[in-house]
């Protein structure tokens, strides 16, 4: 989900002291402990994506996946783990999306959140809700699960959507600070099972939380003029992957290509449709 920074104010940083002592709060004790993977050997066991790759990204329609790229970005839930394994045949990479900031009442695993976390509903987007993301103790086991789901499936990173809630109106007095802890959480469990972690969008607390992140996923900075935001990634050797659906590509793909960033022009949809940069 995408919010204009342009129409907000400055977002308070904070410091990585306050959110570790957010995340730091313990969670419920479970009647069946979920199962906790044994963290990866050294950071060499957690695939990291190149800085200039080529990609594809589609969650609708029938998978074309006879394309020439680097790395697939795919549905966590809608994508069999035949599929990934075939695409590792060809060495090509996997990226598994699923929403971490949000509740959408199609997933399989919908009746595993308690109605005190669910917030506002998403604008346009129908059976989806915000999240009260400051719940940990309640959100834990279930993004533990998904995250869980998606080594077994064979991914070889996450890309964990809405984790900018705290920029939209969920219906929760979200602050920075608490999706500062979230996100931090997220990557550092998703390490925890030797995936690699995206972040999505989120461009205030980029400073903050870069050094959890390997790679960022972002939809329309370019028609935004927010891209210079995600210059950190860049310079850290760390890939930007950029999706632009309103601009026509000859009005983003030469400063993207200048920027390194790794564009494609796509229906909103996200469909087979792919307009690559380069």
């Amino acid at each position: 989900m995408k919010t204009s920074l342009s129409a907000l104010p400055v977002a308070v940083l904070w410091t990585l002291g306050l959110a570790a002592a957010c995340r730091a709060m313990p969670g419920p004790v479970l009647e069946t402990p979920l199962p906790v993977a044994s963290p990866p050997t050294s950071p060499g066991d957690i695939w990291l994506p190149p800085l200039n790759a080529s990609w594809q990204i589609q969650y609708s329609g029938e998978l074309e996946l006879d394309l020439e790229v680097d790395i697939f970005n795919l549905d966590l839930f809608d994508t069999d783990p035949s599929i990934i394994a075939g695409l590792h045949g060809r060495g090509v990479r996997v990226m598994c999306y699923f929403s971490a900031g949000s509740f959408e009442d199609w997933r399989q695993d919908a009746d595993s959140f308690p109605s005190d976390v669910l917030g506002k509903p998403l604008s346009g987007w129908p059976g989806e809700s915000w999240l009260d993301i400051r719940r940990l103790d309640l959100l834990r086991p279930i993004m533990e699960n998904r995250i869980s789901l998606a080594r077994e499936k064979g991914c070889d990173g996450v890309d964990p959507d809405n984790v900018d809630g705290y920029l939209n109106d969920t219906g929760f007095p979200l602050s920075a600070q608490d999706q500062m802890a979230y996100n931090i959480f997220l990557a550092e469990t998703a390490h925890a099972y030797g995936l690699s972690a995206g972040l999505k969008n989120d461009l205030p607390q980029i400073p903050e939380l870069l050094p959890y992140f390997d790679w960022a996923v972002n939809e329309q900075c370019f028609l935004y003029e927010e891209c210079a935001l995600l210059q950190p990634f860049i310079d850290a050797g760390k890939p930007v992957f950029n999706i632009e659906y309103e601009l026509e590509p000859g009005d983003f793909c030469p400063q993207a290509i200048q920027m390194q960033f790794n564009s494609l022009h796509k229906n909103l949809a996200l469909d087979a449709y792919r307009f690559p940069c380069r």
